[in-house]
């Protein structure tokens, strides 16, 4: 080598250090979520129906299948929601199904986020074999019809809780994964990740430390996204009957609502309580999501700067 060429690389400036991950800080987020308005609804409104959940045996002691009043009376002061046909108390029966139906809803969003979790970033970081395979498999979930698949494991597999919760979470994580595997692509690509894997970092350190925390707002949707996939595939599979009959929850009350033909005698009072908390609490989730979504998706937030910078110019 000559002494030009060690002088030019004597004065040549050391390399940049790999690009730090953009990264919202954990307060950061927290402060944007408490002045969203979304946020703070779905928020309310979630912790309201956990909380009546929780304190369901001291606001309706008891065995809430018991008969305790007149056959399909309306709502009085003796029971403010009415009695269903076999004249159980709805009041007691809604309260009490709220705590099987946010523990499936809550179960199935957990274990189906946590799988789509390991399957997609797993699929971004080994790429190969790896993600060919899982790909593969990913894939035949999501191309066999759903309602189907969720009909035959529900019939064929002994009835209760656990069971209903495999049978939603082995066909709720697909589509999740496809959409996981896609962020943390792009994410496996960034160079702070290059740098870890050439300083040797373990693999699941890698996974788990630096491409995790850059999905916590797409983890966070889809988590969402699965409770209310939860919650509201197992209403549907127990009032066709798929569910376990003996456990009380907002799908099983709507079961027996139909079964005791409450839509045709106008019994509004037996299905509208159960079908009106699926409801309320979908759409808190769906709020909370669509807050999660506008904090941390720069698009929309460019879309809701851009009418308060016009109004200001125009002002």
């Amino acid at each position: 080598m000559s002494v030009l060429d060690s002088r030019t690389q004597q004065a040549a400036p050391p390399s940049a250090p790999p690009a730090a991950p953009p990264r919202r800080g954990r307060t950061g987020l927290l402060r944007a979520l408490l002045a969203n308005r979304k946020a703070l609804f779905g928020a309310v409104v979630l912790a309201l129906f956990v909380l009546l959940a929780l304190l369901a045996p001291l606001l309706a002691p008891g065995d809430p299948s018991t008969i305790n009043g007149r056959g399909a009376s309306a709502p009085s002061a003796q029971h403010l929601l009415g009695t269903t046909a076999k004249g159980q108390d709805v009041l007691a029966l809604t309260l009490w199904g709220a705590r099987s139906s946010l523990f499936v809803g809550f179960s199935v969003g957990l274990a189906a986020t946590a799988l789509a979790v390991l399957v997609g970033m797993a699929c971004a970081y080994f790429g190969r074999i790896v993600d060919d395979v899982l790909s593969l498999v990913t894939n035949i979930f999501l191309l066999v019809p759903g309602v189907p698949l969720l009909v035959i494991l529900a019939a064929f597999m002994p009835p209760g809780t656990a069971t209903v919760i495999l049978v939603l979470v082995v066909t709720g994580w697909a589509g999740s994964a496809r959409v996981l595997r896609a962020q943390a692509k792009s994410i496996r690509g960034k160079d702070f990740v290059a740098a870890s894997v050439v300083t040797g970092e373990r693999p699941l350190r890698i996974m788990f430390r630096e491409i995790l925390p850059n999905m916590a707002s797409v983890v966070m949707t889809t988590l969402l996204g699965c409770v209310i996939f939860g919650i509201g595939a197992q209403a549907g599979l127990e009032f066709l009957g798929l569910g376990d009959a003996s456990v009380v929850s907002w799908g099983t009350n709507l079961y027996w609502a139909g079964n005791d033909g409450a839509l045709m005698t106008g019994a509004w009072w037996v299905f509208v309580p159960s079908g009106l908390c699926i409801a309320l609490v979908a759409f808190a989730l769906a709020m909370a999501n669509y807050a999660v979504d506008e904090i941390t998706n720069p698009r929309l937030r460019a879309r809701r700067a851009a009418p308060a910078t016009t109004s200001r110019k125009k002002g």
